[in-house]
């Protein structure tokens, strides 16, 4: 199934039939990655007095309540109104789902007592490049990325800088594979995500931030066709599914 589209004037094949899902699911169990010192997400039968959701347990259907926290349980997208007092919707500032897509791989560095991504580096990984989005993985790159419990663990993050950097190179559309591209307990200073939704200026509402993708190693750097599918919620942040497809 080759379709052909059209980027900087060049014609390029996508195969639809190969998608490349850099998601991680939430399963609702204990094991399910998490993040920021709260419960693990519940996925169980409704209950209504005798009423049990679950066919085996006698009901007609399975009917499941879902409790969770998109920054904390699952692969997501936010806007610039996770940190603004304003409410802004993700639902409503991303209207466009498909991007020309850059992924890089990029061992975060030692600075003081953190790991930090910086914009030497991105600019080695990303050089000169025009996209719409950035796919940023990290090393090591492990399976237990689906699985990570990563409160109080102080993950890797972008340095303000860098943040800088891929705003500068006009890139609206950011994914990584942390848990937060800000430091873990930074006191609310949240300098990558300021600098990258542009806090102090005209902000940069169409500009996003997807967090918890996991990248497997068989995905090679490089450029390919971001499909950046978005659940419909009316809040800051909402569960996603970007899916890569490489061009012929």
């Amino acid at each position: 199934m080759l379709t052909t589209i059209k980027y900087n004037n060049r014609n390029y094949g996508i195969d639809l039939s190969k998608p490349l899902d850099i998601s991680i699911p939430m399963t609702g169990e204990i094991s399910n990655v998490n993040a920021w010192n709260i419960d693990h997400p519940k996925i169980e039968p409704h209950t209504e007095g005798e009423f049990i959701g679950a066919v085996s347990k006698g009901a007609a259907i399975n009917f499941n309540d879902i409790w969770f926290n998109p920054h904390a349980h699952v692969t997501h997208t936010e806007c610039v109104g996770h940190i603004t007092e304003e409410f802004h919707s993700i639902n409503k500032n991303l209207n466009r789902f498909f991007f020309f897509a850059e992924v890089i791989t990029i061992a975060p560095e030692k600075y003081q007592d953190d790991f930090v991504i910086s914009r030497k580096q991105l600019q080695y990984a990303f050089g000169n490049k025009k996209r719409d989005a950035l796919v940023i993985r990290t090393l090591p790159n492990l399976q237990d990325k689906l699985s990570r419990q990563y409160a109080n663990t102080n993950p890797p993050y972008l340095l303000e800088e860098a943040a800088q950097f891929i705003v500068n190179k006009g890139i609206e559309h950011l994914l990584i594979d942390l848990p937060s591209v800000d430091k873990e307990r930074d006191a609310g200073a949240l300098l990558a995500h300021k600098a990258f939704w542009n806090y102090e200026g005209v902000l940069r509402k169409q500009a996003t931030i997807t967090e918890f993708i996991f990248v497997p190693n068989s995905v090679e750097d490089g450029t390919y066709f971001l499909n950046l599918q978005l659940a419909p919620f009316e809040n800051d942040a909402a569960p996603s599914r970007p899916v890569l497809y490489k061009l012929e």
